[in-house]
């Protein structure tokens, strides 16, 4: 896919869902947080919703002619096996074709799994509904960012350790108090990972760093 002329053009971003229940229904539904189309259309983005039930979901894909995709946040890994397969596939996929991908609190342990990393249950809640500070680590987010930590939301009581983090993904952000792996990127492919909510707080880090990863091909070229 050629990202040469995509200031051009208005980006579709593909977004996974979550599966929940439907009360007083006996079947299983897939949802997205509003907060997500939301976020998009203010950063001229069209937003794609992905269902997990599939039997092709690259196919899917491929004829959305999707050019960025979002691994959102929501599920314990393991605990639905339909979207576990529904991302790994969209991991391939994006890989494949060199699409942009974020993944978001789950999504960012899913591309951390698919390199070969682990996440492991926090013993605390530190980072259960509670915003904290992050030192950024990487040079290219703090000149896109013009700072050296900033304060994010919190919803998870799954982290990644430095000893935990997948092949070939290079620490981002760390969590100040903790030392735990906030953020990441790929060395090779362009994949970003965060354990924060950029839908649930929509600020001008946040929004920056969405639209920065998706429009702009000089931001994750090597």
């Amino acid at each position: 896919m050629n990202y040469e002329n995509v200031e051009n053009k208005i980006m579709k971003i593909g977004i996974s869902s979550r599966i929940v229940s439907a009360p007083n229904y006996d079947e299983k539904r897939d949802a997205i947080s509003h907060e997500w189309p939301k976020l998009l259309e203010k950063l001229g983005l069209i937003p794609i919703i992905i269902p997990n039930v599939l039997e092709n979901v690259k196919e899917f894909v491929e004829n959305a002619q999707i050019d960025g995709l979002i691994l959102s946040g929501g599920d314990n890994i393991g605990e639905f096996i339909q979207r576990d397969n529904t991302e790994k596939n969209l991991l391939e996929f994006g890989i494949k074709k060199e699409i942009p991908i974020i993944g978001v609190c789950r999504g960012m342990q899913i591309i951390n799994n698919y390199f070969g990393g682990t996440e492991i249950k926090n013993n605390n809640n530190d980072h259960v509904n509670k915003s904290h500070f992050i030192k950024i680590k990487q040079n290219e987010f703090v000149s896109l960012l013009n700072k050296t930590e900033t304060k994010v939301n919190s919803f998870h009581n799954n982290i990644i350790t430095k000893e935990h983090i997948g092949n070939g993904l290079q620490i981002v952000a760390l969590d100040k108090n903790d030392e735990t792996i906030e953020a990441f990127s790929h060395s090779k492919f362009p994949i970003i990972g965060v354990m924060w909510h950029p839908e649930r707080e929509q600020n001008e880090d946040n929004l920056k760093i969405i639209k920065t990863f998706f429009e702009n091909k000089k931001f994750w070229s090597n």
